[in-house]
């Protein structure tokens, strides 16, 4: 039997199985919107480029998370939570394929939300089936015969699926594979998808903003920049009702793939994006990748540095999930 029918079957039985809109545990109330939320969010996929610059099989095995990646994203939660905070991760649903996800087990078990990332990490904008996901174009028996709708709603579906078989719990929101400048403004019908699949919220839009000349130290100008790109990462609701929670600039992948930044100049433009939100009790949503983080960053200097920034900030602020970021914009 094709696989595609096996897994429609599957998940015809698997009703009630994919998201949680936002979670039900008791907020802060109105204090929440008076400060800053920050968020350490982690997209638990692996990075061509990373660990080596000839890395590219990555794009074939987005979900084949190796240990260096899995033990960051521990160590990570740990340091987050330690400091009385939460740290949200996004999950591609292939390393549930993976022999045992005890790690990932061991981060829900400790509180922190996980949401669904897709299975194969496809492009939910995709308007031609090359387009979908590399995987598909050295393999694309395993879409034969489906539209590319039906390819990008069963990678969501599985994925929610698998998280709540392996792990036990339900996803807790949705960030599409790579950020649009945009969100998903252009997409309506993207949107009604996620909708009908039960998130209320997603997480999308990644603001335009320069990275400087490649290989080449970072400018005040780009700095001043990538802290005014701040305003246009704040969250808002797409008019069909689903709220959109932008990843803040600037992202690791962005920083030591597009520019080839040093880790140095990447803590100042976080730190500045961080002060940036404390100031206006806005929110910041930090995007970052393990599977880069922990060959550019090994010491989780990034983690510490917007944990001792909202620290420092006292009821100015709070590191949250991006549910609690919901629910403020929501209401």
């Amino acid at each position: 039997m094709p696989r595609r029918l096996s897994r429609r079957t599957f998940l015809a039985g698997a009703a009630g199985a994919l998201a949680s809109g936002w979670s039900t545990a008791p907020a802060q109330g109105d204090k929440d919107k008076d400060r800053a939320l920050v968020a350490i969010t982690l997209d638990l996929e692996m990075s061509r480029n990373f660990p080596t610059w000839e890395t590219t099989h990555w794009d074939y095995e987005k979900g084949n998370l190796d240990e260096k990646t899995k033990r960051y994203t521990v160590e990570a939660c740990r340091r987050v939570k330690a400091r009385g905070g939460v740290l949200h991760c996004f999950v591609v649903g292939r390393v549930f394929e993976q022999e045992s996800v005890d790690w990932l087990r061991g981060i829900a078990d400790a509180g922190h939300p996980i949401g669904n990332h897709t299975y194969d990490h496809v492009n939910v904008k995709a308007t031609t089936r090359e387009a979908i996901q590399y995987r598909f174009r050295r393999a694309p028996w395993l879409i034969r015969g489906m539209s590319i709708p039906e390819v990008l709603r069963e990678n969501i579906e599985l994925t929610g699926v698998a998280l709540e078989d392996r792990v036990g719990v339900k996803a807790r929101g949705f960030r599409t594979p790579g950020g649009f400048h945009n969100g998903l403004a252009d997409r309506p019908d993207v949107q009604r998808m996620i909708r009908s699949l039960g998130f209320t919220w997603v997480s999308s839009k990644y603001p335009r903003h320069p990275h400087g000349e490649v290989g080449q130290p970072v400018s005040a100008g780009v700095l001043d920049a990538i802290e005014k790109a701040q305003q246009e990462a704040q969250p808002f609701v797409y008019p069909g009702g689903l709220v959109e929670i932008p990843m803040s600039p600037i992202s690791d992948i962005t920083a030591f793939r597009g520019g080839r930044w040093k880790l140095e100049d990447f803590l100042a433009a976080i730190r500045r994006a961080v002060e940036w939100a404390i100031e206006r009790r806005a929110v910041f949503d930090f995007l970052g990748h393990p599977s880069c983080l922990h060959v550019v960053d090994p010491e989780l200097r990034t983690v510490d540095l917007i944990c001792d920034l909202v620290a420092a900030a006292g009821e100015r602020a709070r590191i949250v999930d991006l549910d609690t970021i919901a629910r403020r914009v929501g209401t």
